[in-house]
């Protein structure tokens, strides 16, 4: 008796709830289903299906022997996949989730190097919004969140960190005066994401070393209204641009801007909270190669770890 072969045949017959379900499926005769599953029977010395000429139904010792089964059959299609990958290119759709944010400042910019790699795979990228959670209906989320713990059953791997930098433009600065201390800012134009405004309450933690690392700083904001407020980063970043005020963005976001003197940073030896960057792909079987190596791809670009590559002092 070939075990294996009975093994993916008995599955199937379950799978479709008939032998002749199966037999379509496998494009075997009927006869040769049922024999595979009863050589099977045979050889384990159990039933493990209750037959009736409507019906069949899993015994209970059937039950514990195609969990297992299924397993033993999910890890070999695996092994054989990677065996086969080895001198395959990767190649197909990948279907990609990522904060708009992320996507404009940081990841577009990457992608023409995963390109040139991976010249067989077609990328779709979706960036509606922000992704604080994967999504089952993408092959890879990029998923952005602040300190609380990550939902669902994924399989992630975290990117890096990204802290809020305080930062104007150079022309609002010279009109309007620079910070010296974290409370100055309560004197200046604030430009403030949504739920700063709706907490009245601002953050600053100080950089550095020594005993002042980590000091804390909390304004309050109802002594200094906002002049904007908003849900979206994009747009704290380009009234930023425009000199309308100071704000609080992701390293990510503002680090070009910084470098090239468009934006410039207020408050050097404090920060804002952080976002944690991570790439979450469901925890199926049978995961494409071509999603491996694109997570693979994000580890190596943006360092795998809690630093922040782009916090420029």
């Amino acid at each position: 008796m070939d075990q294996l072969r009975s093994l993916r045949v008995f599955a199937q017959v379950v799978a479709q709830g008939s032998f002749a379900g199966a037999a379509r499926t496998l494009d075997l005769a009927p006869a040769v289903v049922t024999r595979a599953v009863s050589d099977l029977e045979d050889y384990l010395g159990v039933r493990l299906l209750n037959r009736t000429t409507r019906s069949l139904a899993l015994t209970e010792v059937g039950e514990d022997y195609l969990e297992r089964a299924q397993r033993v059959l999910a890890e070999l299609d695996d092994a054989n996949a990677l065996a086969s990958s080895v001198n395959s290119a990767p190649s197909g759709n990948l279907r990609i989730l990522c904060p708009p944010a992320f996507a404009t400042h940081q990841l577009v910019q990457h992608l023409p190097i995963f390109r040139q790699r991976y010249p067989r795979i077609q990328l779709e990228l979706s960036a509606l919004g922000p992704v604080a959670a994967a999504d089952e209906n993408y092959d890879v989320s990029i998923l952005s969140i602040g300190q609380q713990p990550l939902q669902g059953d994924f399989v992630v791997r975290q990117l890096a960190s990204s802290s809020f930098v305080i930062c104007a433009a150079p022309a609002y600065l010279d009109r309007c005066g620079r910070p010296q201390q974290p409370a100055d800012l309560l004197v200046h134009d604030g430009l403030l994401p949504d739920v700063a405004a709706v907490r009245r309450e601002l953050t600053l933690f100080r950089e550095g070393s020594g005993t002042t690392q980590g000091t804390r700083q909390v304004l309050n904001l109802a002594l200094r209204p906002a002049v904007l407020c908003t849900r979206q980063l994009e747009v704290l970043y380009a009234a930023a641009l425009a000199g309308m005020g100071v704000a609080g963005l992701p390293s990510f976001m503002a680090a070009d801007a910084l470098r090239d003197g468009r934006l410039e940073r207020v408050l050097p030896g404090w920060r804002g909270g952080a976002l944690q960057l991570y790439a979450a792909m469901p925890s199926r079987k049978h995961v494409p190669i071509r999603t491996r190596v694109f997570m693979d791809f994000l580890v190596e670009i943006f360092g795998g770890n809690a630093d922040d590559p782009w916090l420029i002092p």
